[in-house]
């Protein structure tokens, strides 16, 4: 498709990247070293503690000697990290790639069954994990190849009267570190440098095995390059490096660095600029969340429309100054336009709404920033190429209705072990499949209008269906069940699940008490509806049209 989208590019964004400071690095640790120069700038804030530039230099130097000297990890290894939005966490994974090691990122939230699909399927055998989450991943680590456990707390990397007060805390909710597994102490693998050797990582080489819902109940895993993450950071830049100063922002980042967007956008491309980032470990604790946002001045924020809403439920936020603030950035999940009316309304400034995959590092497009918003997910970014096909696998006119695909320096290299799926999700001529509906207009501004997959997006992350009804359909009581996406206004969609039971006593409560014991929060059913008889199709496929319309 002819890349109509460039005549609308602001002046200072070019149509292809690699024409930057960018090209002569290779990985993420060259972007680490660019940043020396920000050596005493705050780089983390998180629970009254903070980070310099320097600091987060030496501890992941550290961190990465104790994998590479005493635990053996090389290139290519596998380091699995299983931590919420932590001090630790940029420490951890930056220390993985001065090693050599490939991140393998975990939902902390995971639970045992969600835990040792990703184990078993990326083969890690090292694992970093918050000590809150030992007791779900217990269970599995002997069905697994895990052979080193490395054991953060909340109290790592905090300042000394940080760590009295919140241990203080955890010791009155009795938040111990379970002694049934032999494990190693974060404290111990920062405590000196030993000897090391520097791995040459190139862009080719595999950083992230970054895992995504998989169709047939289980995870997949995007193989993202060093290349991959550059490109698109890179990609980034061009579009925002006329609304940004380095060494001058401070970015909220209340998103999990475990998810692409919050890890690609928040954690990397900020860090490269100099920015002050603010680490939000609950940002369902609201009266805290606002409490910190009020405390700085901050200038940027990324977030899901779910989030934004949450916000703005409060009076305090609303009484926040907003001089400072210079732009929102809504991904994950489609922002309303509800939403963006309040957020200009308290805020003054727009939600700026992206496109992006956990196979496309993620970004695809964005609109411009400060445009007004207009419900589209803007233009493709650039050195991005986009087709709308349709099912013969032809390209649609402008205007028309097709599966968005897309090819670009962004865009996965495979599916981790899985070639079916990797060829399923390519076209013959390269281009990569989204499975979502979109039209693109006479400007090349892109909009979304379906899904062709039986994906869900909830609060912005990727719910298979499949997964969840596997999982029920264990219980004693279903027959058989199917689950559907409902649009939510403020989750983006919400969850049913259609059940037909063995036994009329079981309620949808005892259902739901289920759900919980083996799914993540945001996989769980916000509604159970009993049905007789499930519709199908002659070779017993489950009709999710069918049951939308029911």
């Amino acid at each position: 498709m002819e890349r109509v989208w460039l005549k609308e590019y602001p002046k200072h964004i070019g149509a292809n990247i690699n024409e930057s400071s960018f090209s002569k690095l290779n990985s993420i640790n060259d972007l680490v070293k660019e940043t020396k120069k920000y050596s005493n700038d705050t780089a983390f804030v998180n629970l009254n503690s903070s980070l310099t530039y320097q600091e987060v230099n030496e501890y992941s130097n550290r961190f990465s000697s104790f994998l590479q000297s005493e635990l053996h990890i090389q290139k290519s290894s596998k380091v699995a990290i299983m931590l919420p939005n932590l001090l630790t966490f940029p420490v951890t994974i930056f220390g993985i790639f001065k090693a050599g090691g490939i991140a393998v990122n975990i939902n902390p939230l995971y639970k045992s069954r969600e835990i040792i699909n990703v184990l078993t399927d990326s083969q890690a055998e090292t694992i970093v994990v918050l000590d809150k989450f030992l007791p779900e991943l217990e269970p599995v680590i002997s069905k697994s190849k895990i052979k080193n456990i490395i054991v953060c707390k909340p109290t790592n990397l905090l300042s000394p009267i940080m760590k009295i007060i919140v241990g203080i805390v955890l010791f009155f909710k009795n938040d111990k570190t379970p002694n049934k597994i032999n494990y190693i102490n974060f404290s111990t693998t920062i405590k000196k440098r030993h000897n090391t050797f520097n791995e040459k990582i190139t862009r080719d080489d595999i950083a992230l095995l970054q895992y995504t819902g998989g169709t047939t109940g289980k995870s997949k895993a995007a193989v993202l390059t060093h290349g991959n993450l550059l490109s698109n950071i890179e990609q980034l830049h061009s579009w925002v490096k006329e609304e940004v100063t380095y060494r001058k922002e401070t970015i909220i980042t209340a998103l999990p660095l475990y998810h692409i967007f919050s890890l690609t956008v928040n954690l990397f491309y900020f860090y490269y600029i100099g920015s002050k980032n603010v680490l939000i470990t609950n940002p369902r604790d609201l009266k805290s969340f606002v409490k910190t946002l009020s405390k700085y001045k901050f200038t940027i924020i990324t977030a899901v429309n779910t989030l934004f809403n949450l916000l703005m439920t409060s009076s305090t936020f609303k009484k926040i100054d907003f001089t400072n603030l210079k732009f929102a950035i809504g991904g994950g999940m489609a922002v309303l336009k509800t939403t963006a009316i309040k957020w200009k309304k308290i805020t003054g400034v727009e939600i700026t709404q992206g496109y992006g995959l956990t196979e496309t590092s993620p970004i695809i497009s964005v609109n411009k920033i400060s445009e007004p918003f207009n419900g589209t997910i803007g233009l493709p970014m650039p050195s991005t190429d986009i087709s709308l096909r349709n099912d013969n696998n032809e390209e649609v006119n402008i205007g028309e209705e097709g599966e968005l695909c897309v090819k670009g320096p962004q865009v996965m290299k495979e599916y981790w072990n899985n070639q079916t799926e990797t060829n399923k999700s390519f076209t013959s001529d390269g281009f990569f499949k989204t499975g979502d509906i979109a039209t693109i207009n006479k400007k090349g501004y892109l909009t979304i209008v379906d899904r062709k997959k039986d994906m869900i997006i909830s609060s912005g992350f990727n719910v298979y269906p499949n997964e969840i009804e596997e999982y029920v359909s264990t219980h004693k009581d279903v027959l058989e069940c199917g689950v559907i996406g409902k649009e939510d206004s403020n989750r983006g969609e919400s969850i049913i699940l259609y059940v037909v039971r063995l036994n009329d006593a079981i309620l949808e409560s005892d259902i739901i008490n289920y759900c919980k014991e083996g799914l993540t929060v945001y996989k769980i059913p916000k509604k159970v509806i009993f049905i007789k008889e499930l519709p199908k199709n002659n070779v017993g496929k489950i009709l999710r049209r069918k049951l939308r319309e029911l």
